[in-house]
């Protein structure tokens, strides 16, 4: 998608090109002759580890140093990556996997069956469709070193969607004794067997994160597509550089000291379209979802009706003209399944389409709701999130609640949000993220709709056993007008637990140098492929 031309200020131009390089701060270690790729992600990377938590930058680094058993195309369908050869038995109930030759994991190991079923059961353990594979699954065994089988109780059609999901989280395969890590704490080793190595030493938490090219990777032989394909690397090294603030990062970009910004503010898309040898383009063909996150475990909103209070005192317009801006980029869709999707239904979402401060009013009233700060977590530093939290305290305290807006990083959001102690003793109440397209497409997929309590709900960890029921029969639903009528199900009734709101649907624009070659479009951003022509 080319960059949608708009008007822009020689004001706001100049204030951007007057903003001091960015390597002013940052010195590479890179040998001179190094082919070296510097990019600006949407965040800094903290948590390495990409199963123990669904931050995209933490899948953004799996993606980078792990690889996967299957991987989805840009026709959605699930190609093999580090599989060579599958088959599944007659009854449907035996799936048996050979790995492909010459799989090496960075510190020179072979890729093993017992490393990628240790790897499956810890993924299993924390995401939303590795759950729903287990929950089938009656035993994984190791045949041999290269051949693995999966035994399901009954026919199970999402295996190889599952096998191949793309976004967080991923069922990336690491080395057996750190699969074995428990799925709640970090691995020790950053040790895969993807295309490039990551540079422990080099490693500045929240400022830059380092990775070269692993000489022995043996790519497949097809044309890369999204995540599957052959992942060929033509840089020496990748350089992942923190720097805070929008307006030098695009400086930045525009002067060639950085090759690539993830995502700019939108309001200044209009001055990278302007300058001269950048490009822009949507990477993300889906677009993305805001969320606001409650927490279940804890008063008041362990209360069906405060939650259902602050559906009614808020609404998705205000959201996207806070964090987007622009209408180009943006809509506003009541669809949990994403607008423009086969499962795209309006179903209950009404009240966060139109602000009703009455009905909030109302619902607090009859509430247990007793005037307890709501703590909300305020990450300040990543664009695509720092909008929603003022949007949502000002509609709380115009309902009548009375609200706690903590400022903090995003990085720092991602650990808290893991607490499941008391808001007053360092918990939360109410936090807000996105998620790419794909990763709330279906109920299977959607983590935000696991219902399972403090053992399998992700973040806020509700409970509800018949909800759990209803998302598995999608599961079983035979045929897309069977799917589509449990969805429906699903997402009236995830509205009436208030499970999350979603904030609305967005695109986002990837600012490069039109001297890179070969960016990919995918879900996640891809960093083989690309020829840097200096």
């Amino acid at each position: 998608m080319s960059i949608t031309t708009r008007n822009w200020t020689a004001g706001l131009l100049a204030a951007v090109v007057a903003i001091p390089a960015a390597n002013a701060a940052f010195v590479s270690s890179a040998d001179a002759e190094e082919v070296v790729l510097r990019a600006v992600k949407h965040s800094a990377l903290r948590v390495l580890d990409p199963i123990m938590t669904t931050a995209y930058m933490s899948r953004n680094h799996g993606y980078m140093i792990f690889d996967t058993l299957f991987a989805l195309d840009e026709n959605f369908e699930p190609q093999p990556q580090m599989v060579d050869t599958w088959e599944v038995s007659d009854d449907q109930l035996t799936w048996t996997f050979t790995l492909r030759d010459g799989l090496l994991f960075h510190d020179g190991e072979l890729v093993t069956s017992d490393d990628v079923i240790a790897s499956l059961r810890r993924w299993g353990e924390r995401d939303a469709m590795g759950q729903e594979l287990m929950r089938y699954t009656e035993e994984m065994n190791a045949v041999d070193d290269n051949t693995f089988e999966i035994v399901v109780s009954e026919p199970y059609g999402l295996m190889l969607e599952s096998l191949g999901k793309p976004s967080s989280n991923v069922p990336f395969i690491m080395p057996q004794r750190l699969a074995e890590t428990d799925s709640t704490e970090p691995i020790p080793e950053q040790i895969g067997s993807g295309p490039f190595v990551f540079v422990d030493e080099e490693f500045e938490p929240g400022a830059v994160a380092v990775y070269r090219k692993f000489e022995d990777y043996v790519p497949r032989d097809e044309e890369p597509s999204w995540m599957s394909g052959g992942k060929n690397v033509h840089v020496d090294r990748v350089e992942w550089v923190n720097i805070p603030d929008h307006g030098t990062a695009l400086n930045s970009v525009i002067s060639g000291e950085i090759d690539w910004m993830e995502n700019p503010p939108w309001d200044l898309i209009a001055v990278a379209e302007n300058a001269p040898n950048v490009v822009g383009r949507q990477l993300q063909p889906l677009g993305s979802q805001g969320m606001m996150r409650m927490n279940f475990l804890h008063p008041p909103l362990d209360d069906p009706k405060v939650r259902q209070a602050i559906m009614y005192a808020v609404e998705q317009e205000s959201y996207m003209q806070a964090l987007v801006g622009p209408p180009e980029y943006y809509e506003v869709c009541g669809a949990m399944f994403m607008c423009g999707t086969p499962l795209e239904t309006d179903i209950g979402s009404a009240p966060l389409l139109e602000q009703d401060l009455d009905r909030a009013r109302e619902l607090l009233e009859e509430s247990s709701y007793d005037g307890e700060p709501i703590v909300i977590m305020y990450p300040t530093d990543v664009i695509t999130l720092s909008g929603y939290p003022p949007v949502t305290a000002q509609a709380l305290e115009e309902a009548g609640f009375n609200v706690d807006l903590q400022a903090t990083d995003w990085q720092t959001v991602v650990s808290r949000r893991a607490s499941m102690d008391p808001p007053e003793e360092g918990g939360w109440h109410l936090f807000h993220t996105n998620w790419v397209g794909f990763d709330v497409a279906n109920p299977i997929v959607s983590q935000g709709l696991v219902a399972g309590g403090r053992e399998a709900a992700w973040f806020g960890w509700p409970d509800f056993p018949e909800f759990e029921e209803l998302r598995r029969s999608f599961a079983a639903a035979d045929g897309a007008e069977e799917q589509f009528a449990v969805a429906e199900q699903i997402q009236e009734q995830a509205y009436e637990n208030v499970m999350y709101l979603p904030l609305g649907q967005y695109i986002e624009i990837a600012i490069f140098g039109d001297h890179l070659e070969g960016v990919l479009e995918g879900p996640a951003p891809i960093f083989w492929n690309i020829r840097k022509n200096d």
